[in-house]
């Protein structure tokens, strides 16, 4: 992995709601930690592999290109939250050259698709488990969300 890959995979780290992630690919080990403790032990290393340090979280540098966080300036509307039943990549759209599966305002009904949660190459339906109107939509297309994250506000009726 490049030093720049890294440098952007621990902003956007940084950004997430996400508290610790670890990636391990052959040889390479890479851990982030935002706890005060860390529940991360190494595997045992075989003699022969050398150890690959651990980069610790560094504080992000103000960038003014990146994309705004979500705000919760608006005044929260009410309704029964969609969650994620597990962490993963979200997609509000079938395939990019596609509208979003729904919108805010658009009436949805039990087993509606709302949108798709890939992990492991896994593309996960998240379907509305109520009929209502969807009144909002708590996360961006291709965000990292984590288990039990809301994505969706509906009102029931």
């Amino acid at each position: 992995m490049e030093t720049n890959e890294v440098k952007d995979l621990l902003a956007q780290f940084d950004q997430s709601t996400l508290t610790e992630l670890h990636l391990k690919k052959d040889t390479f080990d890479l851990y982030f930690n935002k706890n005060t403790t860390s529940g991360y032990q190494p595997a045992a290393t075989h003699t022969a592999a050398p150890a690959v340090p651990v980069a610790a979280p560094q504080p992000a540098a103000t960038d003014t290109t990146a994309a705004p966080a979500v705000t919760t300036e608006k005044p929260i509307a009410q309704g029964k939250e969609v969650v994620s039943p597990l962490v993963g990549v979200v997609y509000l759209k079938p395939s990019p050259d596609k509208d979003n599966f729904k919108q805010v305002g658009d009436q949805v009904k039990k087993g509606d698709i709302l949108c798709i949660v890939e992990a492991m190459k896994v593309m996960n339906e998240i379907v509305s488990d109520v009929d209502g109107e969807l009144v909002s939509v708590l996360v961006e297309s291709e965000q990292i969300v984590e288990y039990n994250q809301p994505l969706f506000r509906i009102k029931e009726g």
